[in-house]
């Protein structure tokens, strides 16, 4: 059940698959995945290296390396159970597999292995995968705006996400808070980012670290009248975070949105009927007629940079 669980999911999502591979960043990274197994499957190239196989055949596995390449797929496997979204998988793939790709080039020859490290440190250096550009109701927030905006109105609820683009949880968290805003964003009920990367002064306003150490990153804080209501993850004595997974059920429940949801309707159905009556107890004589007002629900349509 299991195995066909994962083929369904796998055909659902194999078009945004296809389209991360076209990515630089994707195409990179697959080719320095399966680096090793190209260089030992290689014919020409496959003869001139050392192996340990009995047999001589140097186009071949020995079996040192089937032993890393099978505690690479342990590894993956733990680490996936965690994962949320198909870039978190797709992002633990990569990363061990150039682990893996380090281990194995040094151990068939330390020129091999050097010229492989450069290569990752200079992607490392050069290529950062690809912000979220999909669609998405949310409110970019710069350290001049976020105080005001959250202050604006006490009948909205905020929820903010502090983040970092370099943070690569961060950028797995993107596609799911924003199919959360498309979802919930109402009126009374907004979403909203700031790029604690940037603004090191809101980090502090909001005692959020930015350490990679204090796993912070992302931070979901629940606002309203500009006071924090409640924060996922939760952070202990020692400043760290307390483990929490960032799934979209999680944040339903822990946030109560949908309650939020509906209270946010009930409270804008009860604005528009109180308008309507106002409307119609204006006078009609020695003033022109007034077309009564129509509440339109916010669409944000700010771009990925704090403005």
């Amino acid at each position: 059940m299991g195995l066909i669980t994962g083929l369904f999911s796998f055909l659902y999502h194999l078009p945004q698959i296809y389209k991360w591979l076209l990515k630089p960043y994707y195409i990179a990274s697959v080719i320095m995945t399966v680096a090793f197994l190209l260089v030992r499957k290689s014919p020409g190239l496959c003869e001139q290296l050392a192996t340990q196989r009995e047999d001589g055949n140097s186009c071949d596995f020995d079996w040192r390396e089937l032993e890393i390449l099978m505690f690479l797929g342990a590894i993956v496997i733990m680490k996936n159970r965690r994962a949320i979204t198909m870039e978190q998988h797709v992002g633990n793939l990569f990363m061990f597999s150039k682990v893996a790709n380090v281990i194995l080039f040094f151990r068939l020859d330390i020129r091999l292995g050097i010229f492989y490290l450069t290569l990752c440190v200079a992607f490392v250096m050069t290529c950062k995968p690809p912000l979220y550009m999909g669609p998405e109701y949310i409110k970019y927030f710069s350290d001049k705006t976020i105080v005001e905006e959250l202050r604006k109105d006490s009948r909205v609820t905020w929820i903010v996400e502090f983040y970092a683009n370099w943070s690569s949880d961060c950028q797995s968290f993107a596609p799911v808070f924003a199919d959360l805003s498309l979802k919930y964003n109402c009126p009374g009920l907004r979403f909203g980012k700031v790029d604690i990367g940037s603004y090191g002064e809101v980090a502090e306003r909001y005692r959020v670290s930015t350490s990679p150490l204090a796993r912070q990153l992302p931070s979901l804080m629940l606002f309203q009248e500009g006071q924090e209501l409640m924060r996922r993850p939760m952070v202990d004595n020692k400043a760290r975070a307390v483990s929490w997974t960032f799934s979209e059920e999680n944040i339903i429940r822990e946030f109560n949105l949908n309650e939020l949801f509906q209270k946010s309707k009930k409270m804008n159905k009860s604005k528009a009927l109180k308008e309507e009556q106002q409307n119609d107890v204006q006078p009609e004589e020695g003033s022109d007629e007034l077309e009564p007002e129509t509440e339109i629900t916010e669409q944000p349509t700010e771009s990925k940079k704090d403005q």
